[in-house]
């Protein structure tokens, strides 16, 4: 038996995508032959071999778990990941859904009629149904719930009826209440009964008669601890718990800063109504980062790596008109000073310098915040510090650099003003570069929008431009008089 680090290694999963991919090349080349040839039996031939296609792919794909699954169908073109879909739909398909990016089950899903989704569905718990929700079309999503006994009704209900960014639309129901009154020896015999843990449970939740939360049971307290001692005794009252409102962002932290597992949902009536667990929150920070990412390099929404050429052209226009626009604007400002360049030719070679490093040093200030925020690091009572340190920071980077750039200038060219010039321009552009670097992702956090949205392109916009302008200016003011 293969180890796990083999079969589940990033090597593996490349081998086994490349064999797939071959297989599904053989099998377009063969249908194409079958079509070919003579039309006597033809339907039989073709019935033949697709059923060897089949099973060719499922042995492929047998071993494979639902994220391996996943990582293989999200690496394969439209054409062929509809094919090798097909082909694999088992118990696990609806794994394979929730493991998918959106943009790759969106794919999935529209080839997939209502029955078929509902037969997923019915493998699924509620708040895995409710992951796949928004993807669902409304026709498959009214089956679904008609499908669903009235308690699992009403517990779907319950988490669709919160925004995504709230913790209530990422709990799930997996979870194990019980009364202080019991002893750890009834406890145990109870989980026994039920005869499995339901999954990342690393405590039992403690209720009272009205199911308001009152403290937790670790499952290493309840196999330490005598059989004889009852829950009130070694249970924990001194817990983490988060409101059904509370933002997923702020959990996120919790249960980074507290290295948490689960931990219970309440209401404002300190009500029992779910848990949140680890997996849910590392789901969330993905989607975050992935979600980061993409807006930086100005792209809106999450893009199916083989998706239409006219939807991913649609997805990336956006922000690259932006970045033309600014980009024409920057130009115009060299052109108000086109007589100082062809004065000074050495002034064209030398002012990419001076944009280029305000805007990698407006980057760092602005990754630096956007993190920040993102962290929750930043607040009213120590904002004013750290725009303190930022613009002192970047008055002693930009007398360093101005001053290095300075000399170097000053042994190319051998003209002390134009080194003065260059050496004036990084300090002043730096100063800009950190003040937009602040003042972007500060200001959009403060209305109420992403502050990592359109940050880079107006940074860069800005830096340039004003690199531009600051350079080519102090140059007509101070070389051109003489």
């Amino acid at each position: 038996m293969e180890s796990f680090d083999k079969r589940h290694s990033e090597q593996f999963l490349q081998q086994r995508l490349q064999q797939i991919t071959t297989l599904l090349e053989k099998q377009q080349l063969e249908e194409s032959l079958v079509k070919r040839g003579p039309a006597t039996r033809h339907e039989l031939i073709e019935a033949f071999v697709h059923k060897q296609q089949q099973t060719r792919l499922q042995e492929k794909f047998a071993g494979l778990r639902a994220a391996d699954i996943a990582y293989i169908l999200e690496s394969l073109p439209l054409d062929q990941r509809q094919a090798a879909w097909n082909a694999i739909k088992t118990g696990n398909d609806g794994q394979v859904l929730l493991e998918v990016s959106d943009a790759v089950r969106q794919t999935l899903i529209s080839g997939m009629e209502a029955e078929e989704l509902v037969s997923v569905a019915s493998k699924l718990e509620t708040d895995e149904i409710a992951d796949l929700a928004a993807d669902l079309p409304k026709r498959a999503m009214l089956k679904i719930l008609r499908s669903l006994n009235s308690k699992k009704r009403r517990a779907l209900n319950a988490v669709l009826s919160f925004p995504e960014n709230q913790v209530g639309a990422r709990m799930d129901f997996g979870m194990i209440a019980i009364r202080n009154d019991l002893s750890l020896k009834a406890i145990v015999n109870y989980i026994r009964k039920l005869g499995k843990l339901p999954s990342h449970t690393d405590k039992l939740f403690v209720v009272d008669q009205n199911n308001r939360v009152q403290g937790i049971l670790p499952l290493q307290r309840l196999l330490t601890h005598a059989p004889s001692h009852h829950v009130s005794e070694v249970m924990v009252t001194d817990f983490v718990h988060f409101q059904v409102d509370q933002d997923v962002a702020e959990a996120s932290r919790a249960f980074e800063r507290y290295d948490l597992i689960s931990a219970p949902v309440v209401d404002k009536n300190n009500k029992l109504l779910g848990r949140l667990c680890v997996d849910s929150i590392l789901d969330f920070i993905r989607d975050e980062t992935d979600e980061d990412m993409l807006i930086q390099a100005g792209v809106t929404e999450e893009e199916d790596l083989f998706s239409s050429v006219w939807k991913s052209a649609k997805n990336r226009w956006g922000w690259l008109l932006i970045n033309i626009i600014t980009a024409f604007a920057a130009t115009r400002i060299i052109g108000v000073f086109e007589n100082t360049i062809l004065h000074l030719v050495a002034l064209a070679s030398l002012m990419p310098i001076v944009a280029s490093t305000g805007g990698n040093t407006g980057n760092q200030t602005s990754m630096l915040i956007i993190r920040s925020l993102a962290l929750g690091q930043i607040t009213p009572s120590n904002i004013r510090r750290l725009i303190k340190k930022e613009l002192t920071l970047a008055v002693l980077n930009g007398t360093l650099l101005g001053c290095v750039v300075g000399v170097l200038v000053l042994l190319l060219y051998q003209n002390i003003a134009i080194a003065s010039v260059m050496a004036v321009a990084m300090f002043f552009n730096l100063q800009v570069a950190v003040c937009v670097g602040l003042s972007i992702p500060l200001l959009r956090h403060k209305f109420g929008k992403d502050p990592a949205v359109g940050t880079s392109i107006m940074l860069t916009f800005i830096t340039d431009a004003m690199g531009f302008l600051i350079f080519l200016g102090l140059a007509s003011l101070f070389l051109l008089a003489k």
